[in-house]
């Protein structure tokens, strides 16, 4: 049976280490994710049919990075541009995705930016996560002057809304947050009709440990949307992995979502790989720090290529 190009994306050979986080972005790309991904997180498709909003995604999805591939580019019309936005004066931002989404057959047209972010710890960061959402938020309505809206026609401003999943929350923190305007009187019976909706951020909290081979028995999020994404970021089996997402959710499993699936997986068993030898190489080092012997240490089911760069890392860092 010949794969779709779904199935051949998940089956592809190695990548590495960057090469991850673009292998994210394209498969976050894939309008059969971003039709999921507007269905939970945005007001207006939330009654809608997956089916349905689809269709309402624009053909104009750019992707902030090189392409890792050539021809990747068949579902959605994905451009591997870099999706750079240049204010004069306010510096130059690079979004990891963006798009058009139309309401209401196109009478209200929403500009979509999604961020794919790995930590959410300021510590890591250097900043409070919450502050850049706010941030790309201000530039998405900034940059609309000239485009979407000109001299002070600013009734013509469009709604933004910035979606970002990250992805090392807790077991119990799997979650969705937003933050947004909210009007309110503070003196006074002044009513107010007009909803200022334009800016919208939403955080969507997947588990880190959400995953089958990482040793925790974390159930599964009961929210559909991190449902699903847990599955797509999982270390699972890629022919597993593409069962759940068929079966499960109901995608179909096009050459080029099954190859960026693949990329995922063999990244995935690299560093699962990565990881035991560096234990292993660790454990060594803990045994020679307690004057445990050579002859023992091997006798164990360690290699002497282990063993010499366990002792050629204590000698470094004596």
């Amino acid at each position: 049976m010949i794969e779709t190009n779904l199935a051949q994306t998940i089956n592809a050979t190695n990548d590495a280490g960057s090469a991850y986080d673009t292998n994210v972005k394209y498969l976050l790309a894939d309008k059969q994710i971003l039709s999921r991904i507007l269905k939970y997180t945005v007001d207006e498709f939330r009654e809608m049919d997956i089916e349905d909003i689809l269709g309402c995604i624009g053909d104009d999805i750019e992707i902030g990075t090189k392409p890792v591939d050539a021809g990747l580019s068949n579902l959605g019309r994905v451009k591997g541009t870099v999706t750079e936005d240049n204010i004069p004066g306010e510096g130059i931002i690079y979004y990891d995705i963006r798009f058009t989404a139309y309401f209401r057959e196109k009478e209200m047209k929403i500009l979509i930016n999604i961020e794919a972010q790995r930590s959410t710890d300021s510590g890591k960061l250097g900043y409070r996560l919450e502050n850049r959402i706010v941030f790309y938020l201000a530039r998405m309505i900034s940059a609309q002057k000239q485009t979407e809206f000109f001299h002070s026609d600013f009734d013509n401003l469009k709604k933004v809304r910035s979606i970002w999943i990250c992805m090392d929350s807790e077991e119990t923190e799997d979650s969705i947050e937003e933050i947004g305007f909210d009007r309110k009187t503070v003196f006074g019976n002044k009513r107010n009709s007009y909803h200022t909706d334009l800016m919208k951020g939403i955080i969507v909290n997947i588990r880190s440990g959400a995953d089958s081979s990482s040793g925790k028995a974390v159930k599964k999020s009961q929210n559909v949307l991190i449902a699903m994404l847990e599955e797509l970021v999982s270390r699972k089996d890629a022919s597993e992995k593409k069962r759940i997402l068929a079966d499960e959710y109901g995608m179909s499993m096009t050459a080029e979502l099954e190859r960026r699936i693949q990329i995922m997986c063999n990244w995935s068993e690299s560093i699962i790989e990565r990881e035991r030898i560096r234990e292993r190489i660790d454990a060594i080092g803990r045994m020679i720090r307690a004057n445990i012997t050579r002859e023992q240490i091997l006798s164990m089911g360690y290699t002497e290529a282990e063993y010499d760069k366990a002792e050629s890392a204590l000698y470094a860092n004596a």
